[in-house]
């Protein structure tokens, strides 16, 4: 994979003509194979034949987790969703499970072919080449990260080891002893092995690590973050995005101007969150997907729940597929409206990185004291930051109001206190819960 990827240049409307022939095609076997989809279809008096233009697919419902969920429910193991006979299911991933019963999304053995040559085209536009020696760090157990990324980069050519997202003093030993040269992970873990790998006197930035894409949450696409893990692996970072359901969606070509949406496997639209309706290209709004070609359990106007600004504008690296700019922002229902301002988990750690430093731990504590007792939003935000500098906390809540409009109650926390996780952070937590249920002197 020397050039670009023959579909990676094609012009808008060859893109649109593309899209909307694969999308006839998916429908009539969507129609076919999957009890969901027909039944809801059937009810509001749809076929796939009514689809004469993209614009069309705006009459179908939003498909929802909670839809998702049900269907399982109701017909468990697999659910409605499954539209291939069972035989025929090569891979099953999982949610977490942290707000019910693990939800799987299968894979026939095309789609997997179709997941590596995505994976592999994100590898190769971030400069990763046969020859590189890539050390996976996204958790393999159960979650869907590790594998799609392994899948990829072998396909690329590259030596993959399969480290996962644990065994910090050993993926470090294996950086340095086999000259890892591209790592994939989370940022969280990636500043958590940085900062190992500083205390025990031998920073990353000192190894041969030259790749890095990160994923699974949006700091790639969070400025000061991603700054601090250039610092601290003396490597180019790269954003990438996807979902359990959709993986890849979206990644971060050499210029780094936003993710480039895979446009020949998933439609994408960008609405607003509460009307449903299209906005704008160069407006924030949640991305809905659609299969162009899945066979396993293919999703249509599937609400990822993840806000981003579409960019239509042809990038300087010759690729014409509309880029997200800026990643992704955050998600819908973490969005915090303080006072009328909405404000962003990742807006939040922007400043805070910048601020405050270091490899620095930080979270947004949902206070009840700190909430409006009417309405029940939130008038200020509770940060806690992980610090040993003492004029910090007046520092970054005088930051906080300068750059994001809103007032901040910062509380210095010892370094070590706030809890860590090896998959992907959680940077906002009610006080009620048992982690932060005691103040902080």
């Amino acid at each position: 994979m020397d050039t670009l990827h023959a579909c990676e240049t094609w012009d808008p409307e060859r893109i649109r003509d593309h899209q909307l022939a694969a999308l006839r095609d998916q429908l009539a076997r969507v129609y076919g194979s999957s009890r969901y989809y027909r039944r809801q279809w059937d009810e509001i008096g749809w076929h796939p034949a009514d689809l004469r233009d993209l614009d069309d697919l705006a009459a179908l419902p939003i498909t929802t987790k909670a839809d998702y969920q049900r269907a399982i429910d109701d017909r468990p193991p697999y659910g409605d969703f499954l539209a291939v006979p069972r035989e025929s299911v090569a891979r099953l991933h999982f949610s977490s499970g942290t707000t019910g019963a693990p939800t799987p999304v299968a894979w026939t053995a095309a789609d997997l072919d179709r997941w590596a040559d995505l994976y592999a085209r994100a590898a190769h536009s971030q400069g990763v080449r046969p020859g590189d020696v890539y050390q996976c760090l996204f958790s393999y157990a159960w979650f869907v990260g590790g594998l799609g990324a392994t899948l990829g980069y072998t396909r690329l050519g590259a030596t993959v080891i399969p480290g996962g997202s644990g065994d910090t003093d050993r993926q470090l030993e294996t950086i340095f002893r086999y000259g890892t040269t591209a790592v994939g992970g989370t940022p969280s873990f990636l500043l958590h092995l940085a900062a190992r790998a500083d205390s025990l006197g031998r920073p990353l930035r000192e190894s041969a690590v030259r790749h890095v894409m990160v994923g699974g949450e949006p700091g790639g696409g969070v400025p000061a973050t991603r700054a601090m893990i250039e610092s601290a692996w003396g490597a180019r970072c790269h954003d990438g995005y996807g979902c359990l359901e959709f993986q890849p969606v979206a990644w971060e070509c050499a210029e780094r101007a936003g993710g480039h949406l895979a446009e020949d496997f998933v439609h994408a639209e960008v609405l607003d969150q509460h009307t449903r309706q299209p906005v704008p290209d160069g407006r924030p709004g949640v991305l809905v997907l659609t299969h162009l070609d899945k066979r396993a359990t293919p999703l249509v106007r599937w609400w990822t729940g993840d806000v981003v600004v579409r960019d239509r504008a042809r990038c300087e690296c010759g690729r014409t597929h509309a880029r997200l700019a800026g990643g992704v922002l955050g998600r819908a229902d973490d969005m915090l409206v303080v006072r009328g301002v909405n404000v962003f988990p990742s807006a939040v750690e922007n400043v805070v990185r910048r601020t405050a430093g270091g490899l620095t731990e930080f979270r947004v504590v949902l206070d009840p004291a700190l909430a409006d007792p009417v309405t029940g939003y939130p008038t200020a935000l509770r940060v806690q930051v992980e610090s040993t500098q003492d004029n910090l906390s007046g520092d970054l809540a005088a930051a906080l109001r300068a750059e994001l409009q809103v007032r901040a109650v910062v509380e210095i926390v010892g370094p070590g206190t706030l809890p860590r996780t090896t998959h992907k952070a959680r940077r906002v937590v009610r006080a009620t819960e048992p982690e932060v249920s005691q103040r902080v002197p």
